[in-house]
């Protein structure tokens, strides 16, 4: 039997075991199809005399099951971004014009406790990574970003000296002065 032949005698089995995991016409025959050009691919892998059937099963689960990891991790990304999605958003100014006074106080920052954070908490590097790249240890990085937080914290409270507080332009305050 040639070797398309035995491959063509096996889409019945196979086929059948897709349903059964799917549970879904359409998608069995996408996992099925996913299957034989997966299988396809890894030809070299096969070796006769092993049992066809048991290796393109084996694909097709495993085929399966990636699936399942990659729809898992797709809806608990999406799960992720709709929590931290806002409800509403503010309008634009106010944002724009507060990034920019954040932007003002980090930039103010002193230049040791910038980087540091910087690397920590933009860059997403380790305590021990960010400390590797500054050459300074582990403990001195930690004070460092400990002492950047803190003053921006001040700057979010209002009592740092960076934060200048947004002016109402018009509405009652305007028609008292």
């Amino acid at each position: 039997m040639r070797e398309t032949d035995e491959i063509l005698a096996e889409l019945t089995p196979l086929r059948r075991y897709a349903r059964s995991l799917t549970r879904d016409e359409a998608e069995a025959e996408d996992l099925v199809q996913e299957a034989l050009l997966r299988a396809h691919e890894r030809r070299a892998s096969f070796r006769r005399g092993k049992g066809l059937r048991v290796w393109l099963m084996s694909i097709l689960h495993n085929s399966f099951i990636d699936g399942l990891r990659s729809r898992r991790a797709r809806e608990l990304r999406e799960a992720a971004m709709m929590e931290a999605a806002p409800a509403s958003h503010p309008a634009s100014q106010e944002s724009a014009v507060r990034l920019a006074q954040i932007r003002v106080a980090f930039a103010q920052l002193p230049e040791e406790q910038r980087a540091a954070l910087h690397l920590v908490a933009i860059e997403g590097l380790s305590y021990n990574e960010a400390a590797l790249v500054l050459g300074v240890p582990q403990g001195t990085l930690m004070s460092r970003i400990a002492r950047a937080r803190a003053a921006l914290r001040e700057f979010e409270d209002g009592t740092g000296a960076a934060r200048q507080p947004l002016r109402v332009v018009g509405g009652r305050d305007a028609d008292d002065a």
